[in-house]
């Protein structure tokens, strides 16, 4: 008996192996159309996606929260330091444009008369390209970018040269409505 448990064990081993490479070939061939059923399931929510954005011009027909018109204008390569430039753009920003052009017009300082002519030039956009009103304006952005460095040298003594950095600025203003 011992001996027919052994070979009905044996004789079971390489039917189940027989089995075993049936059965990857059958899965493999199931693979393919399954893959084919997941292409058309993936169609139908697209379909379903149009027609949710046929929907959505709808839900836009809500109110638009009311955006101030920004008037932009900007000057490069202006021949004054960054630095030097943002200490004025810095009591400019936020000021009503009557008050930072007095301001400007009595500052010492040599960047105060470009930013002066950027703020005129933005003012005269907002009148000419916007129809609004220049005298109700106020400097809402004012940025300083560093623009290229001029590099130049400078003879010493000993037939030595000390570099020089002639330094520009990109300087940007943007104008909005004052708010009432």
């Amino acid at each position: 008996m011992a001996d027919e448990k052994k070979d009905s064990k044996k004789a079971k081993k390489p039917a189940a192996k027989k089995e075993a490479k049936k059965a990857p070939a059958k899965k493999a061939a199931a693979k393919k159309p399954a893959a084919k059923k997941d292409t058309k399931a993936k169609k139908a929510p697209a379909a379903k996606k149009g027609e949710s954005a046929k929907k959505a011009p709808a839900k836009k027909a809500e109110k638009k929260p009311y955006v101030p018109i920004v008037v932009r204008a900007s000057s490069k390569y202006v021949r004054v330091a960054p630095r030097k430039a943002r200490l004025i753009a810095d009591q400019v920003r936020g000021l009503h444009i009557d008050q930072a052009r007095a301001l400007l017009q009595f500052s010492p300082r040599g960047a105060a008369h470009d930013i002066g002519k950027l703020i005129e030039s933005a003012a005269s956009n907002a009148e000419n390209n916007h129809d609004l009103d220049a005298d109700e304006m106020r400097v809402a952005e004012i940025t300083v970018d560093e623009g290229p460095t001029l590099k130049r040298f400078r003879p010493r003594a000993l037939g030595r040269a000390t570099p020089i950095h002639k330094r520009t600025s990109h300087i940007a203003v943007a104008l909005s409505p004052e708010e009432e």
